[in-house]
């Protein structure tokens, strides 16, 4: 939905208290949030405008329960696919991550910006983060054919001899920044982690391409890593999907493209604080909205880069969790991080897959914002996060 409640802006607040159940996720997930409300924050200009946003929140709440939550039972019990780490009931804000959110300047009006300079300064950023340089037996730049043109990879082998594993790694960056530099590290670590063979995918970038050619590239890709197995000295019978954010929305996607269209086999999907759904009222999205590095607003920009038109955003390849069936789908690892809007809507698609009998661990980071995996060696919880996806690939693997 590409609206908002009237006059949703930070300025002056009053409380508005939202439902713990929202379309997709369980009850007993919600039982994990903050019990403290985030103060939603309203522009007071008129009594009828803060009676609209009562009845729209209100609204919201009743429109999207749905019964999905019936299948775990209703003993308050934890579903057994699910847990966090560390073990906590209500933690608070990592205080590491408070203090990168406080050194941090707050957010630009993205869509008052060029995109040039939006992509510019993620790169910028990224590189002044520290980044591990993991030894490794070879990078290689290259690039591969696609629907669209040729599309940038880059392959990183590991030491020790083949035939090793493979896995096809989508950035994230909301479909509109990033590139194979900005993750360069997290492939590298998964390379040296895993033992296997990675081929990072840049795919086209929004708003110059829209729904569907990111994803069309990302499958031309997986594609050409599954016929070309060999010459990266891989198992194609081990091949596997990963992706952070947007890249995670975008390995979910294949993951049910691949499935629709006769392959390739996958033997796993790791997603990362995955987009799955094209909605922006979840619990999460509220009690997130801002002040925790990604904002909704800003998912609400990154969603408009992406899609030619909303309603492209009720078709499942954009909103994994939007597809009728997921039977059939490969094991899933989802990582979700507490303070983090897509928080809700990733643990929705884990409940989902559950629902449809796919294997599927879902990890919840405590004190964790968006994108925290990315960094490595600052936070305890993002190196947990890595032996995490090493060991659920590992068992598939090995």
């Amino acid at each position: 939905m590409f609206f908002a409640p009237p006059e949703l802006r930070p300025a002056e607040s009053i409380k508005v208290r939202t439902s713990g159940v929202f379309r997709g996720l369980p009850r007993q997930l919600d039982e994990h949030s903050n019990p403290k409300m985030e103060m939603l924050t309203v522009k007071r200009r008129s009594l009828v405008t803060k009676l609209l946003l009562v009845v729209w929140i209100g609204f919201t709440a009743l429109a999207t329960a749905d019964d999905n939550a019936s299948h775990l039972g209703r003993d308050g019990s934890t579903p057994s696919y699910f847990n966090t780490y560390p073990p906590a009931a209500f933690p608070p804000l990592d205080p590491k991550a408070k203090a990168a959110l406080e050194a941090t300047a707050g957010p630009s009006a993205l869509d008052k910006t060029p995109i040039a300079e939006v992509r510019h300064g993620f790169s910028v950023w990224r590189s002044q983060q520290p980044q591990r340089q993991e030894p490794l037996a070879g990078v290689d730049n290259r690039t591969v054919p696609g629907p669209h043109g040729a599309i940038p990879v880059r392959i990183y082998t590991p030491e020790g001899v083949g035939p090793f594993p493979l896995l096809v790694y989508f950035h994230g960056g909301g479909w509109t920044v990033g590139d194979l530099d900005t993750h360069d590290e997290i492939c590298r670590v998964l390379c040296r982690r895993l033992g296997a063979a990675v081929m990072a995918v840049h795919y086209r970038l929004s708003p110059e391409n829209k729904f569907p050619v990111p994803l069309d590239d990302c499958y031309a890709a997986l594609k050409w890593a599954d016929v070309h197995a060999a010459e990266l000295k891989a198992d194609r019978t081990r091949l596997a999907v990963a992706g952070d954010s947007a890249g995670g929305n975008l390995a979910a996607a294949v993951a049910l493209y691949a499935r629709d269209h006769g392959g390739p086999a996958l033997s796993h999907q790791v997603l990362i604080y995955p987009v799955t759904n094209c909605e922006f009222d979840t619990t999460s999205y509220w009690e997130n909205a801002v002040g925790y590095g990604l904002t909704r607003d800003a998912m609400i920009w990154f969603w408009g880069n992406y899609l030619a038109n909303p309603a492209d955003g009720a078709n499942p390849y954009a909103s994994p969790l939007r597809a009728k069936d997921l039977k059939g789908l490969p094991r899933a690892l989802i990582i979700t991080a507490q303070y983090d809007p897509l928080r809700d809507e990733a643990e929705a698609y884990g409940a989902r897959l559950h629902q449809a009998d796919v294997p599927v661990r879902v990890t919840r980071y405590s004190g964790m914002t968006h994108g925290f995996v990315l960094s490595l060696g600052q936070y305890e919880q993002a190196d947990h996060a890595i032996e995490r996806m090493a060991e659920s690939l590992r068992s598939d693997w090995w």
